[in-house]
């Protein structure tokens, strides 16, 4: 099978939202009308007008599919990686759901941050608007992130907590059961784990979670019986 990757033109044709749209009929996706209103509220809410950073954490690192002139490895302060978003659509299934990383309050992060001309600002949010924030599971906040000579205001994708995909305080071997077995349309679980580790280490940034999670994955076979919650 060959192995599905979010584009630029699949964002924008919206054949990669129906993919995501399958099997969850009861999510909400954010329209066009919402996506241009919250794009423009965060551009209002630039701390230095005309310098518009994203900070990347987990596929974004290696796949942001909008355009920028310019990306550096950064780091934020009072957030982490963490596995807290369920996948019952994309890389998960109601049969076999999955996690999908997001960030949550406290520690720091280290991983890439992008660049956007400011002219392109407005259509380049619009695509990752598109690729980040169609089911709301997110919130779009600025933060600072420090690069290796300065910093930049960036935005910064958290959790969102009020969503029905937020499941906090899970253990790590719970974690590691549902990022085995996790498997849908986009692909698995343990792909985007192994992938997220992969690029972490390519870019020299030692996160102990993620390498942990990743060995702990390896060990266990892709169908085990998934925990009960």
């Amino acid at each position: 099978m060959t192995k599905y990757r979010i584009t630029r033109e699949n964002l924008l044709d919206g054949s990669h939202h129906a993919r995501v749209r399958a099997g969850q009929a009861h999510v909400r996706f954010m329209t066009e009308e919402e996506r241009r209103a919250q794009i423009a509220e965060i551009l209002a809410r630039a701390p230095r007008p005309g310098r518009i950073w994203v900070f990347g954490y987990g596929s974004l690192m290696w796949n942001p599919a909008f355009r920028y002139v310019e990306s550096r490895t950064a780091r934020i302060h009072g957030f982490h990686r963490q596995f807290c978003l369920w996948a019952r659509g994309g890389r998960g299934s109601a049969e076999r759901p999955g996690l999908m990383l997001s960030l949550e309050s406290g520690g720091s992060c280290t991983g890439v941050a992008f660049r956007i001309a400011p002219g392109a600002a407005v259509s380049e949010l619009d695509v990752l608007w598109r690729r980040e924030m169609s089911s709301w599971s997110y919130r779009p906040v600025w933060a600072t992130a420090y690069l290796r000579r300065r910093c930049e205001p960036a935005i910064v994708f958290a959790v969102n907590r009020s969503h029905e995909r937020y499941v906090p305080g899970l253990d790590t071997d719970t974690i590691a059961r549902y990022l085995a077995t996790g498997e849908g349309l986009n692909g698995s679980c343990r792909e985007y784990l192994f992938d997220t580790a992969e690029h972490l280490q390519e870019l020299g940034i030692r996160d102990s979670r993620i390498e942990a999670l990743a060995r702990r994955v390896r060990d266990l076979r892709p169908h085990e019986e998934l925990p009960s919650l």
